[in-house]
């Protein structure tokens, strides 16, 4: 039998949770960032170019978040 431990221990330190706080917020607008681009660069190219791929103009957000989200 498996056990899984859903809690994680900081120790009670104000400034470890703090910066761990910054941290996974600098992460986040990283991720973000990331994927802005990959929509932009997929947008720039031609229905051709995406027909290539196997992605429809309609679809490129749901495309770049499928990880994400399960539309």
């Amino acid at each position: 039998m498996a056990h899984v431990q859903t809690t994680t221990a900081h120790g009670g330190n104000f400034f470890t949770g703090f910066f761990e706080g910054i941290f996974n917020f600098l992460v986040r607008i990283s991720e973000a960032n990331s994927r802005v681009k990959e929509i932009e660069r997929l947008n720039s190219m031609s229905d051709a170019q995406l027909e290539k791929l196997g992605i429809e103009r309609t679809d490129i957000v749901r495309h770049v978040f499928r990880d994400s989200f399960y539309i």
